[in-house]
């Protein structure tokens, strides 16, 4: 078999790792695939610009089409970013019968069923494996290893920058915004770091990992979000003497048919799988009706991780061009969309609360629950010397976002309720 032929879309940190492993590993490669895989062009924005690895300048480029419309050139590899305009670069691409890989989350979260339709109406493969979990085979363990399960709950942590900041708030007692900057010191949160903070980009991985493990259409304005800028090192604290750990937790979750997907800060019961999960790694546990429980954990982002899933996917192209399967791998969702309504979403949840130190208060805040058919599973009052205020610590147990909502609007308009200072949604193993 003739060598296959890479064009590359981008050249930064995935794009590098990516060169590193092709190069490197090409003895595997042969192995793998039995045939030499060589990268003929780049595309990049500067063919000038001093690169961290060592590759010949005849091969950059700054024209897409140089690359995309290149008969020669098998297979594109998509690491630059980006939507509209990657978009239709992929598409141009896939319709000149070119396969393509991608790393892509945000692109795959808003058109990746618009571009597996493509690339399924031209026979070509479009493997999207680095666009959850860096590293993890995550997707991979969902279509093949889970193939003939019926997956019931995803829940992980997709987010490394979150997480990061979370474990040194949980471990060192630091406030978000000193922990915030020291992970953007530290090249693990960008300059601008609202897409990780708040959660948006948690919801883009979830809104991939709910469509192909629930075999329905989900799209990313079906995920409730919230992020962890407003988690204080109280909360934390607060959380620790109850025996829980703070992580920004993406869950998705079916019964019957409904589905509910969602990204928020979640106080995690000490014994669960996902507590144990620390700085900028990722791990998704996953539930299915035959297998039982399983967990997928390992860095979520980086240079190498995330190019080796990448090239893995690379390699499960060129098997399929050895065989003549392309574009057979994509299966279309099964079900149609059925969202969980508010009165059907039941989770535990964690609520600290300032109220005036009065006799009868707590009756009063009872009450509201009770009305409600809320019960408490923990309680914690403690005195603020100031302002004659007490603090209120509560877990409930099960309740439906519905009466929820409903509690948490009858607590603000109580007269002793002087601020709602935070709640989150808990889960215990």
């Amino acid at each position: 078999m003739k060598s296959i032929s890479i064009g590359l879309l981008g050249l930064g940190t995935v794009g590098t790792g990516v060169v590193q492993i092709i190069k490197n590993h090409q003895d595997k490669l042969m192995h793998q695939v039995g045939c030499p895989v060589e990268i003929k062009k780049i595309l990049v924005q500067n063919v000038h610009k001093k690169r961290p690895v060592e590759i010949d300048p005849k091969i950059l480029t700054s024209s897409a089409d140089e690359i995309l419309l290149d008969q020669d050139i098998d297979v594109i590899i998509e690491v630059m970013g980006g939507i509209d305009a990657t978009k239709d670069y992929l598409i141009t691409a896939l319709r000149q019968g070119k396969h393509v890989v991608t790393a892509n989350k945000d692109l795959m979260a808003l058109h990746g069923s618009e571009l597996l339709t493509v690339a399924s109406e031209y026979g070509c493969d479009l493997f999207y494996e680095a666009s959850v979990g860096g590293g993890i085979p995550i997707l991979r363990g969902l279509v093949d290893g889970l193939a003939s399960d019926r997956i019931t709950q995803m829940m992980g942590i997709v987010n490394g920058t979150t997480n990061y900041i979370l474990t040194k708030m949980s471990n060192e007692g630091r406030s978000y915004d000193e922990v915030l900057k020291e992970a953007q010191d530290l090249g693990f949160a960008e300059a601008d770091p609202t897409s990780d903070v708040e959660g948006l980009d948690a919801a883009r991985k979830m809104t991939i990992l709910a469509t192909l493990g629930f075999s329905m259409h989900i799209d990313l304005d079906d995920v409730q979000v919230k992020g962890i800028s407003n988690v204080t090192e109280e909360d934390i604290r607060y959380g620790k003497k109850l025996g829980y750990t703070m992580k920004l937790i993406g869950y998705a979750h079916r019964e019957g048919e409904k589905v509910e997907v969602s990204v928020a800060p979640t106080f995690l019961s000490n014994n669960h799988p996902l507590a144990s999960v620390q700085n900028e790694y990722n791990a998704v546990y996953v539930y299915g009706e035959a297998v039982g429980e399983t967990m997928f954990y390992g860095p979520g982002a980086g240079s190498l991780p995330t190019a080796s899933a990448v090239v893995s996917d690379l390699v499960a192209v060129i098997k399929n061009l050895r065989i003549d399967v392309n574009g057979k791998s994509a299966v279309t969702p099964q079900y149609p969309k059925q969202l969980k309504e508010d009165s059907e979403k039941y989770s535990k949840y964690f609520l600290r609360i300032h109220v005036q130190d009065e006799v009868g208060v707590f009756a009063e805040i009872t009450t509201i629950f009770a009305k409600h058919g809320v019960s408490f599973e923990e309680i914690l009052q403690l005195p603020i010397k100031k302002n004659e205020t007490s603090e209120i610590v509560l877990v409930t147990h099960q309740a439906s976002l519905t009466n929820y909502d409903q509690i948490l609007q009858e607590l603000h308009d109580l007269q002793a309720v002087k601020e709602v200072k935070s709640t989150y949604r808990v889960v215990r193993k």
